[in-house]
């Protein structure tokens, strides 16, 4: 019975993935619109955040389309396909979870933050 459930999401997920895929590339949200000094305030603030996510998980869907809809410019990285990033969410997060935020202040230390809702509810306190 486990082995059919393990089946059973594997393959959900390869069709579900591609259809969130699909959904959000035609369906983008729309940006905030911030006055120029404003927005390049929250570029220079936002340049220190790191979005640690998988391509089809739809957690990051959510964590990317918040991004969006917030006009915010951080970076991503795969950390399915990419070892290096896995690696650093490994040694700095202490887990392969994903949606993961790197936060890092002025002195270099960094907060790790998991579940897009947690996140999403950080970057619209810190950005909205």
């Amino acid at each position: 019975m486990r082995l059919f459930f393990k089946y059973f999401f594997k393959t959900a997920q390869y069709i579900i993935g591609p259809i969130i895929l699909l959904w959000d590339k035609l369906f983008p949200p729309r940006g905030m619109v911030r006055p120029l000094e404003e927005q390049q305030q929250v570029d220079a603030s936002s340049n220190k955040l790191v979005l640690y996510q998988f391509k089809m998980c739809p957690f990051c869907v959510k964590a990317r389309r918040a991004i969006k809809r917030l006009s915010l410019n951080i970076e991503t990285r795969d950390a399915l396909r990419e070892e290096s990033s896995r690696e650093e969410l490994l040694v700095g997060g202490g887990q392969i979870k994903v949606p993961c935020l790197r936060i890092a202040d002025d002195q270099g230390n960094a907060t790790w933050m998991y579940e897009s809702s947690d996140i999403i509810t950080y970057l619209q306190g810190r950005f909205a």
